[in-house]
């Protein structure tokens, strides 16, 4: 495996979240469930009908490409893909070709090709079982999902493992999510992964060897996505050193890219190995085997003999006030890698708790509006209070709850008005029944005895009966003879007290 080099790009489709279609007024619902019922003439494919361009869909794949930091055109037209399938009912599909909406960009350390706009098919549905009396298959067809706005990302050919392509993917759907343009859910079909893949003899490259530090995509990975010691830099030979290319369609999770490529990798490595040639084509996955199979041959853009959409007008996008990129910059959001920046500055949280505050919205509403009420506070120190508070978002709670109530028992456990322990029973109360930290704390009979004078008959008492043993025992009898009820904290500090005199 180490002896070949791995190169990866990617296709990914994502569907628009907008309320029609993409060239008519029917619904966008990827929710419905009823088979053709959003549908109409238009995304039929009926004789004479014409097409509209979503103005919001255009909106948002530029907004996308403002994000990634890529060229918007300011020339750009549809075409037409002509192709046959059952799923497409006018035997050809209006996509863009030579002037894409966006070209370049980067995400995730990732070059970007282009992105574009089309129109989605619909949806074939092979049943398992035939149908009716004869040996016959048979398939069906929901043209719900036919014509819904379809953006397409394609990635330079630079990706070097299947961890990288996961994570590109994991992050694009991030920020389709944070842009409000996709729900991209993968078990939806609204996001779905194509991947490029081609394996090299190393031998098909020059290494020599640096020891400065090179970009991430002039390095040579190893099967574990580690860059090797040596830092050897990559130099193609040719244009085909990087080895025949091999399409795998609609994977359809994070964990399945992975897979996949992993195997279709190890498969041109044996395919080579024997001396035989990997052909260029298109491959499937069979998610019970976990293999790859053969589909079709690899079509060629003048297959599809691409022309432009002759219904549909030009856009020349700098005619269009919403459309430009100081419009489109203010009705974004904090992308995700602003997020990540300021929670590190801002909080100084853990970057594996970061990560989760930026993934899952709802946990990171709730650790914003805690720090807006910490930040002020004269409980603590605000770094300890909200890495306090971060750790218990993430260890203890299963759902959101009130962030007053949380900020509440942060400030108790700064007092010593209760433990960690007890701060662990109020959050599962509140979960579950709601109400008042205090008043469940009192309760509950989890309030912290912290008066020394108490106190300190305690720790006279346990000193008596155990006058050599280690400082933590003792404090643990206290804390047995209190009930638990004893501040930990300041019980400690007795007994160094009284062992020093």
């Amino acid at each position: 495996m180490n002896d070949y080099l791995l190169t990866v790009g990617l296709e990914i489709h994502a569907e628009l979240a907008t309320k029609t279609k993409m060239f008519c007024d029917s619904r966008n619902d990827t929710n419905e469930l009823r088979p053709n019922t959003n549908v109409c003439p238009v995304c039929l494919g009926y004789p004479g009908t014409l097409p509209v361009i979503n103005k919001e869909a255009v909106r948002r794949v530029l907004c996308l490409g403002t994000a990634v930091g890529g060229e918007i055109a300011d020339y750009t037209e549809f075409d037409r893909k002509n192709y046959f399938y059952p799923d497409i009912p006018k035997g050809y599909q209006i996509s863009q070709y030579k002037h894409p909406l966006v070209k370049g960009g980067e995400l995730a350390g990732v070059k970007l090709t282009r992105i574009h706009l089309e129109e989605d098919t619909a949806k074939s549905i092979h049943p398992s079982t035939t149908l009716g009396t004869s040996n016959d298959k048979y398939s069906f067809l929901d043209f719900n999902r036919a014509g819904v706005p379809l953006m397409e990302l394609v990635t330079e050919p630079v990706i070097k493992s299947a961890e990288a392509a996961a994570n590109f993917a994991r992050e694009l759907q991030l920020l389709l999510r944070y842009l409000d343009i996709s729900g991209a859910n993968m078990e939806k079909g609204e996001m779905r992964v194509e991947a490029n893949i081609s394996v090299a003899p190393l031998r098909n490259f020059q290494f020599p060897i640096s020891n400065f530090q090179s970009s991430p995509n002039e390095l040579m990975f190893n099967e574990n996505s580690k860059i090797e010691n040596s830092l050897k830099i990559v130099k193609l030979k040719t244009e085909n050193s990087l080895g025949t290319k091999v399409e795998i369609k609609n994977l359809n999770s994070f964990k399945v890219v992975e897979k996949a490529i992993k195997f279709e990798m190890r498969r041109q490595i044996e395919t080579l190995e024997k001396g035989d040639k990997v052909v260029q084509e298109t491959r499937g996955w069979d998610e019970s085997e976990e293999v790859t199979f053969s589909q079709r041959l690899k079509e060629s853009a003048h297959d599809y003999r691409y022309f432009p959409e002759p219904d549909l007008p030009k856009l020349f996008i700098g005619e269009v006030p919403d459309f430009a990129q100081e419009a489109l910059r203010r009705t974004m959001p904090e992308l995700p890698w602003e997020k990540r920046e300021r929670y590190k500055k801002d909080f100084g949280l853990k970057e594996s708790d970061i990560e989760i505050y930026v993934r899952e919205p709802k946990w990171g509403r709730l650790l914003e509006e805690v720090a807006e009420k910490l930040r002020n506070s004269k409980a603590g120190k605000f770094e300890s209070l909200i890495t306090l508070a971060s750790n218990y978002i993430i260890v203890d709670l299963k759902k959101p709850i009130p962030s007053h109530d949380l900020v509440d028992i942060i400030k108790m456990i700064s007092v010593g008005e209760i433990s960690s322990r007890g701060a662990k029973e109020i959050l599962k109360v509140i979960e579950s029944e709601g109400g008042e930290p205090l008043t469940i704390a009192v309760e509950k009979n989890l309030i912290q005895e912290s008066d020394r004078e108490v106190l300190k008959t305690l720790v006279k008492e346990v000193l008596e009966e155990n006058a050599a043993a280690p400082i933590q025992f003792l404090v643990g009898q206290a804390m047995k003879k209190s009930g638990s009820r004893a501040n930990p904290i300041i019980l400690q500090e007795l007994f160094l007290e009284m062992l020093n005199r």
